[in-house]
């Protein structure tokens, strides 16, 4: 695959302070790993059925300020202190029932510290989560759990940086980007008729993920957080395809002259990694329970506007009471619904989390929204653009569309969001989709929408 190059003193400039904050959040907020060596949570996956979580009370009180995750300073984030009595229970627990303690980290949202336990080699797993869920000391007992990233297909399904792919411009498109022609998920929603509106512009949106190619062209200068969950390799991050493809769909730069048109060029993105690739260059991509927790955790302390969760897994009790709280605290959930279309795993199992389905797939659940997900061209590592089919980047899109819906009504709850995208969904050839331009007529109608970015989407069709 042919990609282009990211040159230029600022750009390089820019990566040098990437890395370098990257590296300070890591150092920053490490659990404490009790077993010595570098802090790598994605090892936990390896042997992630003889793992368990715990977590006990920790009421205390937040300290000073650490270094931050972004390249422009410190942020403000307070790290959470461990108190001498959840410090003493845990090394009760530990030698009650003969565990073994792995990670550690204090969750600020739900004052407890949470725990990471190897079990006995001769415990029955099992009935050990059901004495401890018993006991006075411990608030929740469960296992670490996996979570996949819910793409189809190990890599893209093909590069447009083939040159037989190269398209120029369309002639009276609103955008100068090379690629928007190839973006009929773009226009299946009415993005560009919605963007003559809003851009997304003072809206965050949280993308817990694997890595980002922070540096490529159409998404350099729009992240405004990077944060490593898993492991410190800063090289790996970058590299990181899952991640980078949501990112694009969801705030790829527009109108740059170069690639593709994100739904809400305007956001400014917050990354969380707590995914692993299965390999480098890898759309599938593995995270557990402790990983998701952190990213979780240090995502909702941000105050973005929208959180995309664009993985799934089985029902997970801390994952749930995290995502609970936020909710309660007006963050928008959105995550993707699996291949199987059940509704009752992480995170679709937590109410007010908006569900979200490729068109033509689970087209008769009740509440799941319906979005272009298969063949979506979008950002990929080493500056370069593919093509991509998954729920995940079904869910990409209705995150871009919620971008634009509360940067012009910030009040409307995630419930509202939801209720006004499914009545304004309109039938496509493979089945209902959302339409974002109608949702933002229907509560700020406007005929300069409906008219002339609806001419725009049949000319790009017929290209």
């Amino acid at each position: 695959m042919s990609t282009m190059r990211v040159t230029g003193y600022s750009t390089l400039w820019r990566l040098a302070a990437l890395l370098c904050a990257m590296a300070l959040s890591s150092c920053a907020t490490a659990p404490r790993n009790a077993v010595g060596g570098n802090h790598d949570d994605g090892a936990l996956n390896a042997s992630a059925d003889r793992l368990i979580v715990v977590t006990v009370d920790n009421r205390t009180r937040p300290l000073i300020g650490e270094p931050g995750s972004t390249p422009h300073g410190y942020s403000a984030t307070n790290p959470y202190t461990v108190s001498d009595q959840a410090r003493a229970v845990t090394a009760a627990l530990a030698h009650d029932y003969g565990l073994r303690e792995v990670r550690e980290w204090p969750i600020l949202p739900l004052k407890v510290q949470c725990l990471v336990f190897a079990v006995p080699p001769s415990a029955d797993r099992v009935a050990l989560l059901r004495r401890l869920s018993a006991d006075g000391r411990v608030k929740l007992a469960q296992p670490l759990q996996l979570f996949s990233a819910l793409a189809d297909g190990d890599v893209g399904n093909s590069s447009v940086a083939r040159p037989e792919l190269r398209v120029a411009p369309i002639s009276g498109s609103p955008y100068n980007d090379p690629y928007y022609g190839l973006q009929h998920g773009f226009n299946e929603i009415d993005a560009a008729a919605a963007q003559q509106w809003s851009r997304g512009d003072g809206v965050s949106v949280a993308i817990i993920d694997t890595g980002v190619a922070t540096t490529h062209p159409d998404l350099d200068g729009r992240i405004a957080v990077i944060r490593n969950f898993v492991d410190e390799d800063m090289k790996a991050f970058l590299t990181d395809r899952h991640g980078t493809e949501v990112a694009g769909i969801i705030g790829a730069d527009a109108n740059n002259g170069l690639g593709i048109v994100g739904i809400a060029p305007g956001v400014r993105l917050l990354i969380y990694k707590a995914c692993q690739p299965a390999h480098p260059q890898s759309m599938e991509a593995v995270c557990n329970s402790f990983t998701l927790a952190r990213a979780l955790g240090a995502a909702i302390d941000a105050h973005p506007q929208i959180v995309n969760l664009s993985l799934g897994g089985p029902a997970d009790p801390l994952l749930s009471q995290l995502v609970s709280y936020g909710v309660q605290h007006g963050v928008i959930f959105v995550g993707a619904v699996p291949e199987s279309g059940r509704l009752d795993g992480f995170p679709l199992d937590v109410g007010g989390v908006i569900a979200v389905d490729q068109i033509g797939r689970s087209e008769h659940a009740p509440g799941v929204l319906h979005a272009p997900g298969r063949d979506i061209v979008s950002t990929a590592p080493g500056g370069s653009y593919d093509f991509v089919t998954g729920s995940s980047f079904a869910a990409a899109h209705v995150t871009g569309a919620i971008a634009l819906l509360r940067a012009r009504v910030p009040a409307m709850s995630a419930k509202a969001l939801s209720a006004l995208l499914e009545r304004t969904g309109v039938p496509r050839q493979m089945g209902d989709s959302i339409d974002i331009c109608a949702a933002l007529d229907a509560v700020q109608p406007s005929d300069h929408c409906m008219h002339s970015a609806r001419a725009v989407a049949t000319a790009t069709a017929a290209h």
